[in-house]
């Protein structure tokens, strides 16, 4: 394999020379663009390349050493991601950091690495930095992007980064010799970047990948889906997070297509429909609230607007994928797609920022089929792929012509996958990471020594069609107390698959049956609420309401009467619930960062609540601890009730499997 890959100029070992090759290939063309004050500017491949080097020798200058710690902290902007590389260039390791993250978090992650240098977005990052700095004894210098609020800060430790690239280029001939032997020793097995997972059930883990995991990576990715220079991406997500890694680093390197960074992400929308990527990647979770804007915008309009859009959406759900797949359609149906395309379908497309857009990713939860069949059916190519950081991110991806909602695809290209006995998911391919930095006890109980990964989710391969379903978190799959399975993954996701609910938490291990926590939707469940002429002055107002309660007590009970015709499924059907009446929090510890549920802090922070669902009680009185958004601490009090769902007798398929 590394044979393959060192023919002809693709034997860059390094993203560095990858930057050295793109400039040679594609050095007029564009590189990264970033909105700053309305505007969009941008980079060329060799201008890119010149500001790295210039930020590179910058580093030199501040004495970054071979195999320290960077850590990166900011919004997605170009400086930020040439930090990382320049970072690589002088032999250190880049560790983007959440730009959310409170400063506690960042102290445990910066502690664990021992990062000496800090490159921060801006005032509020720095603030957190100066915030810790005194328990991480390591940093030694912090740079900064955004000058503003900065002039009366002690800088003799601080400097502005464009300043830190000025030192380099005023002292090029110092230490250009010393950078050209830094890039030349880095080869496939130099650490490309470490990126922490998120920490669902403890402290996060730093995953170290070397260039080997991120160029083989790429390179098979954008190969499957046809990426090329021409490409553009918009970069949005966190720079912490694997994804946004591979795809505006990795495939942007092997690839040399465009990354653009928007303003802020109060713009993104708007900067995402100024750019028109085409290659896209979002969690379920931003699909289905642009389309529940459609669908309130919808609700909204003249009768013979609504009565159009209606008519063209029945036709596009009909046709429209069977057309994006390349099957068979009637001349007459054709005829009629085009002219929704024309009148429906093309605006639409245009208004939300998908115009252009020739390969499409969701991962990370699972997304409502219906909500997939609606985006497809305009004639975006949507598909699914299951990936993990430990993975640099493909296990799984759907070919072109075999997309459907309820699965992850096959076997990306060089990924190995396998199903244990207790059906857990195994895999092993190029990507598969070195090691847990400092905690060789997990690197071993996560990888064995023939490199087989653990996923810790629970799945199987369909038979006929050879793709993989997955149906939960391993340890999170468990048995109820009369013995059936219990999987509290797969009802969170089909509850969450209405646009009402935000967040949904299932407990039943153990017990006799399933209760529920729900979140509402505070834009959706508002937007209904206005149309409904019901008033409301909070969150907890509104997720109080008996309505409310009434609206979300259908949605349990529809997925109740699906799950009751499931084989292995059928006792996870819900018997009890309530609405939180306040939204699960990062910032309270009961998401991470990336927005997954930290089950067991949940349970033992509303343990009152769920032993009110299992003792029959009809409401509890609760006070809750909350952090606002200045940091501060508090305390919502509330009375919440509690009801009951009506659910089905097992179907004759389950009734045949018990």
């Amino acid at each position: 394999m590394a044979d393959a890959v060192a023919k002809g100029q693709d034997s860059a070992q390094s993203i560095p020379a990858l930057l050295a090759r793109n400039v040679a290939r594609y050095g007029g063309y564009p590189a990264y663009r970033e909105k700053e004050f309305g505007i969009w500017q941008s980079w060329t491949w060799a201008e890119t390349a010149e500001e790295i080097r210039a930020m590179a020798l910058g580093f030199l200058s501040l004495g970054v050493e071979r195999g320290d710690y960077i850590a990166i902290i900011g919004r997605n902007r170009p400086a930020h991601y040439w930090a990382m590389v320049a970072a690589q260039m002088c032999g250190a390791v880049p560790v983007p950091l959440y730009q959310d993250a409170a400063a506690d978090e960042m102290a445990y992650v910066m502690e664990h690495c021992g990062a000496r240098f800090v490159v921060c977005g801006d005032q509020e990052q720095v603030d957190k930095i100066v915030e810790i700095e005194d328990r991480i004894h390591t940093i030694t210098h912090v740079t900064y992007t955004d000058k503003r609020g900065m002039r009366k800060y002690d800088h003799a430790r601080m400097n502005a980064l464009e300043d830190v690239q000025r030192e380099g280029r005023a002292g090029h001939h110092r230490y250009e010799t010393e950078l050209d032997k830094r890039i030349a020793e880095l080869d496939y097995d130099s650490t490309c970047v470490m990126l922490y997972t998120s920490g669902t059930t403890g402290k996060p883990k730093g995953v170290v990948l070397s260039n080997r995991n991120i160029i083989e990576t790429a390179k098979a990715s954008s190969e499957f889906d046809h990426l090329n220079h021409n490409d553009e991406v918009l970069a949005y997500l966190p720079m912490a997070w694997v994804g946004d890694f591979i795809f505006s680093i990795g495939q942007a390197y092997w690839s040399g297509f465009t990354v653009n960074c928007p303003e802020s992400p109060e713009t993104m929308m708007i900067d995402l429909r100024e750019i028109g990527p085409t290659y896209f990647f979002a969690p379920p979770r931003v699909f289905e609230n642009q389309l529940t804007s459609v669908m309130i915008r919808m609700e909204d309009a003249g009768k013979l607007k609504k009565r159009l859009f209606d008519h063209y959406m029945k036709v596009a759900r009909d046709v429209g994928p069977d057309i994006l797949d390349g099957k068979p359609v009637s001349f007459g149906r054709r005829i009629s797609y085009a002219f929704g395309n024309l009148f429906i379908y093309g605006p639409l497309k245009n208004t939300l920022g998908f115009s252009r857009i020739r390969v499409g990713y969701t991962a990370g939860e699972a997304i409502g089929p219906e909500i997939f069949s609606f985006y497809r059916s305009l004639g975006i190519n949507l598909k699914q792929l299951y990936g993990q950081t430990e993975a640099s991110v493909f296990i799984t991806q759907q070919p072109d012509g075999e997309v459907r909602a309820d699965t992850v695809g096959v076997p990306s290209p060089g990924v190995e996958v396998k199903i244990g006995e207790n059906g857990e998911v195994y895999y092993r391919s190029p990507g598969t990471f070195v090691e847990y930095y400092k905690n060789a006890e997990s690197t071993a109980s996560t990888k064995d020594p023939e490199g087989w990964v653990a996923t810790g989710d629970a799945g199987f391969f369909e038979e006929d069609t050879g793709h993989l379903r997955i149906i939960d978190r391993a340890k999170d799959v468990g048995k109820l107390a009369d013995g059936r399975l219990f999987a509290p993954k797969y009802m969170e996701n089909k509850l969450k698959f209405y646009p009402s609910i935000l967040e949904a938490v299932v407990f039943g291990a153990g017990k006799d049956r399933c209760t529920a926590f729900i979140n509402i939707d505070l834009t959706a469940v508002g937007n209904w609420a206005e149309r409904n002429n019901i008033s409301y002055a909070s969150y907890q107002e509104l997720a109080g309401h008996p309505r409310v309660y009434e609206m979300i007590r259908e949605h349990v009970e529809e997925v109740n009467a699906s799950v009751a015709e499931d084989p292995m499924l059928s006792g996870c059907q819900i018997h009890r619930f309530l609405i939180l009446h306040k939204e699960l929090d990062a910032d309270d510890g009961e998401l991470t960062r990336t927005r997954k549920v930290r089950r067991n802090i949940i349970a033992e922070k509303f343990g009152d609540l769920i032993e009110a669902l299992y003792a029959g009680r009809d409401e509890i009185y609760t006070e809750t601890e909350v952090t606002y958004e200045d940091g501060r601490k508090g305390k919502i009090k509330a009375t919440l009730r509690i009801e009951d769902a009506k659910t089905v007798p097992a179907g004759p398929m389950a009734e045949a499997a018990e």
